[in-house]
């Protein structure tokens, strides 16, 4: 799963006497090359910590591109015998939802451009150059591969390098939400790198949960937010490239993490950030990669005409001062 050094937004939690004979379980851990906790109300008793780690497992075993032996990995080194299972299909179509909706913004296909300016996991070796970035881009474009009938993945070129880190921590998180849900418990948080799924209200305190957008000025061990809002039956994703990006020891260029995969390029834009609620977690987290890369204008275009899909985006204006865009279903969760 991708590394994250930034988290662009917070979960407030906060302990109070449980009510409703409900026992209050606050579980937390490393997963995804970051850090969870999970907060959840029950009356029922089972191995929780065991059922988190099986479902982090079969994600990673899945779709992870950090980790060897994953279908993902297997498939992105040539092998064409791979038989995806339901996951890597659940979240192919998510990617196809959203590649369409962000007009090819978002793209699992970008790997390799990943990979070339040094934010996947490959070394990147090569001097970035026109002729180089030019063979590259020619390995992106989703209409390039699909899933056969019998399951196994068709790629147009065998070097094309399929990444999912942009959907699939957060997909994690739903079905970790899903596992829950099947044990009977309606009310939780889950809330890993940065990225948050909340199902029915915080029983403690007997309102919704809450969650934070944080400044993108904040001292990194010192994280401030700019608006609070609540959480409810909803997931929340962001993204932003005021703290993950690259310089070049060589030209000295700056390469932020978020790609343009029309164009190929690691260039700023005038959006800093993107923060997105949506009914899944790994929606949320798809349209603010695809928001990242449109840049502003686009990104406000699509999130007007996206039903049940609503964010929060940072962005420069034309004289470079700092801006905010609410939509309005997010202004409505705002705490005043």
């Amino acid at each position: 799963m991708k590394k994250l050094f930034a988290l662009l937004f917070f979960v407030v939690f906060i302990s109070c006497t449980d009510t409703h004979f409900l026992e209050k379980k606050v579980l937390q851990g490393n997963a995804f090359g970051t850090t969870y906790t999970i907060q959840y109300f029950t009356n029922s008793n089972f191995d929780a910590q065991r059922q988190i780690d099986s479902v982090l497992y079969r994600v990673n075993k899945s779709m992870s591109t950090y980790i060897y032996q994953s279908d993902i990995s297997k498939i992105n080194r040539g092998d064409s015998t791979i038989v995806v299972d339901a996951l890597f299909k659940d979240v192919w179509q998510i990617s196809q939802r959203v590649h369409t909706n962000s007009l090819g913004y978002f793209d699992p296909t970008i790997g390799s451009l990943r990979n070339l300016y040094g934010f996947g996991d490959t070394p990147y070796l090569e001097t970035i150059n026109a002729r180089v970035l030019d063979s590259v881009r020619a390995l992106v474009g989703f209409n390039k591969v699909a899933i056969k009938k019998d399951g196994t993945v068709h790629k147009d070129n065998p070097d094309i390098y399929l990444d999912f880190n942009a959907v699939a921590k957060g997909y994690g998180i739903d079905c970790l939400g899903n596992m829950l849900s099947s044990y009977g418990i309606t009310d939780y948080i889950i809330e890993l790198g940065g990225e948050v799924l909340a199902k029915g209200k915080n029983i403690s305190k007997n309102r919704p949960w809450t969650s934070g957008v944080e400044a993108i000025i904040s001292d990194i061990d010192n994280r401030k937010a700019v608006v609070y809002f609540t959480l409810k039956d909803r997931g929340l994703a962001g993204s932003g490239n005021y703290r993950k990006y690259r310089i070049d020891d060589n030209t000295g260029k700056k390469y932020v993490h978020t790609i343009n995969p029309l164009t190929g390029l690691a260039q700023q834009n005038n959006i800093t950030s993107a923060t997105i609620i949506a009914p899944t977690c790994a929606l949320a987290d798809a349209y603010a990669t695809a928001c990242m890369a449109m840049g502003f204008q686009k990104a406000k275009a699509m999130l007007d005409r996206l039903e049940n899909i609503d964010g929060y985006l940072t962005y420069l204006d034309a004289n470079q001062a700092s801006q905010s865009y609410t939509t309005k279903g997010f202004e409505n969760l705002i705490l005043k």
